[in-house]
């Protein structure tokens, strides 16, 4: 039924299939008999909630950010079997983002193109939806910066976003990796990045002193990294003291594609998700485990598209999977059998 669904959604645009799925299934899930039918079918009884950065996670399986990004499909998402979801990327002021088209699907590779450029509704409107977020959910949120700031006053944008959504989400992500806004991969270098964490890991430690309990903070880190780069995110990950590491975002790589390099020229510029980015963000992820000897939390993102993919994630040294372009290409299925 999954495949006959899809095979309509793919006829549409990327981006229009994206919102009408998900408009259609937020109107269905608040028919109460239909909620229940659909939790049913997707919840995989079997799962085992797990602890993880001092949060009780009901299963291993998250929706990665970038998929629900302004928070409003959150019921949809824990009705599919979701143990959590990371939206955004949020930025302090709503932005459109980069011009349509700006979403391609790569049928052949089960891999999607994104170049959204962190459009979203800004920080003021997400906040007033999460404040209504369904029980039993864990809600990550991924912070950026608009595009419109330089990156030497980057920090301020994300300090602004962490305190912002501080009261409402269970831990944050800090996005430096996107390739979608013009320069913030700059951020991913040492000194930059330090003076960002070290800013924010303050601003958290105010927090618990004013009687706010303690969120976690991750990393979010590209897969184009080259292991001097990344023994600079070991380093920094131990002086800073931040919770865990997102492994990975998208590439800027198109290799491994057997999709004609004409279609793959054609779509531009733009981060490459889905099957091809898998090997390289294990190879990541395990590289840092090793590094970490097992004692850093680590959440494992790229191109799971089945049950063996995330077990080879778990075995790299991840404890939590998200998904997104096996999402699409594999439906909700796909969470219930990681799950």
């Amino acid at each position: 039924m999954f495949k006959i669904i899809r095979s309509i959604l793919f006829l549409m645009p990327a981006e229009t299939a994206h919102y009408f799925t998900l408009n259609v299934l937020d109107v269905l899930i608040r028919i109460p008999i239909v909620s229940s039918i659909i939790k049913a079918m997707y919840t995989n009884k079997n799962q085992k909630p797990l602890e993880f950065a001092g949060i009780l996670f009901p299963n291993r399986v998250g929706l990665a950010a970038g998929f629900d990004k302004n928070a409003k499909y959150l019921r949809v998402m824990q009705a599919l079997g979701f143990g959590h979801v990371e939206i955004g990327t949020v930025t302090p002021k709503g932005q459109a983002g980069n011009d349509k088209p700006r979403l391609f699907r790569i049928i052949p590779d089960e891999a999607v193109i994104n170049r959204m450029g962190f459009n979203n509704d800004g920080l003021e409107e997400i906040k007033l939806r999460l404040k209504n977020r369904p029980k039993g959910l864990i809600v990550g949120g991924n912070i950026g910066k608009n595009k419109v700031t330089p990156n030497e006053e980057a920090v301020n944008d994300y300090l602004i976003c962490f305190e912002g959504l501080y009261p409402y989400v269970d831990y944050f992500t800090v996005n430096v990796s996107s390739p979608n806004t013009p320069g913030l991969r700059a951020l991913q270098d040492r000194g930059p990045l330090t003076e960002i964490l070290n800013a924010i890991l303050s601003k958290r430690k105010s927090l618990i002193d004013a009687g706010q309990k303690k969120l976690p903070v991750f990393l979010k880190i590209a897969p184009d990294l080259s292991n001097e780069q990344l023994d600079d995110i070991i380093l920094l990950t131990k002086e800073t003291g931040i919770d865990g590491i997102v492994a990975t975002n998208t590439t800027i790589s198109r290799e491994g594609l057997s999709a004609s390099k004409t279609d793959i020229e054609a779509m531009g510029a733009g981060g490459l998700s889905g099957k091809p980015v898998f090997e390289r963000s294990t190879e990541v992820l395990q590289y840092l485990n090793q590094a970490f000897q097992g004692s850093v939390p680590m959440i494992g993102v790229g191109g799971i598209s089945n049950k063996a993919n995330a077990e080879a994630k778990l075995h790299a040294g991840a404890e939590l999977v998200q998904i997104y372009s096996g999402f699409i290409y594999h439906g909700p299925a796909l969470v219930k059998e990681i799950a």
